[in-house]
């Protein structure tokens, strides 16, 4: 009889240890891959040509945070797409906003932006041109040496290419979230010093959050493929500056 009751005892524990097993019990992680799109599993390189495959094949972007480059730190709110771009930037207490479409490039900044134009007209000259100008559209002549410097702000390839680079031999790091969606980091150099790169877990592995080599800045990239519309501004609500466009103070 006890031999019996051990048999019964052994056979009802497997049957539950097995039960448990299913249904991912017994003490076992769970698989933080599970039900994501497969990219967490890669090696950190695979996972970087993943990024930049779906990043070459998006139509637009937000890019948002924090860009230093040449001493300078810029706040960027961008929607970006294939041919051009809308929303602000700011740097050193001055903020401005920029619009192209195509090839046209328009400038829309405070009085406070365009008193900073370094001419050699009187104080109230100045601060009268600086007042007919304020917050309106201002188009920048392809000439002009602001042109490129400001455009680069517009342009999604361009700004793409440049940030999402990261610096040394890359290694796969934590999972974690962004803005809720699951996610992946891949970083470069010892401990991220490299750059380091959120990858979403879902859908396609599209970068969600860049940290740039050697803190400067950090981006978030959002509304992958959502589309928006560009339009140049009437041409009453266009100025024209009629000099070089002043350096952001």
């Amino acid at each position: 009889m006890r031999t019996r009751n051990r048999a019964v005892v052994a056979a009802m524990c497997a049957g539950l240890a097995a039960t448990l097993a299913a249904c991912g019990g017994g003490g076992g992680e769970q698989d933080p891959d599970a039900g994501t799109n497969g990219v967490g599993k890669l090696p950190a390189t695979k996972i970087e040509s993943k990024v930049r495959q779906a990043v070459a094949g998006a139509s637009s972007v937000r890019l948002s945070g924090t860009l230093v480059t040449q001493g300078a730190t810029y706040k960027l709110n961008m929607r970006l797409k294939a041919d051009g771009g809308t929303g602000q930037v700011s740097t050193k207490g001055s903020s401005f906003e920029l619009l192209r479409v195509g090839k046209e490039l328009y400038l829309k900044a405070g009085a406070g932006f365009w008193s900073h134009d370094g001419g050699d007209e009187g104080h109230s000259g100045a601060a009268d041109a600086a007042g007919k100008l304020d917050d309106k559209y201002v188009k920048v002549p392809s000439g002009d040496p602001s042109y490129q410097r400001l455009s680069g702000f517009t342009d999604m390839k361009l700004l793409l290419d440049g940030l999402l680079g990261l610096h040394g031999k890359v290694a796969t790091g934590d999972h974690g979230q962004v803005d809720g969606v699951r996610t992946i980091r891949i970083s470069a150099g010892k401990a991220g010093e490299g750059g380091s790169l959120d990858v979403s877990l879902e859908g396609r592995p599209y970068p969600l959050r860049l940290q740039r080599a050697g803190g400067a800045g950090v981006i978030q990239l959002a509304d992958w493929n959502k589309g928006f519309e560009l339009a140049a501004p009437e041409k009453g609500h266009v100025l024209d500056y009629g000099q070089q466009i002043p350096e952001a103070p």
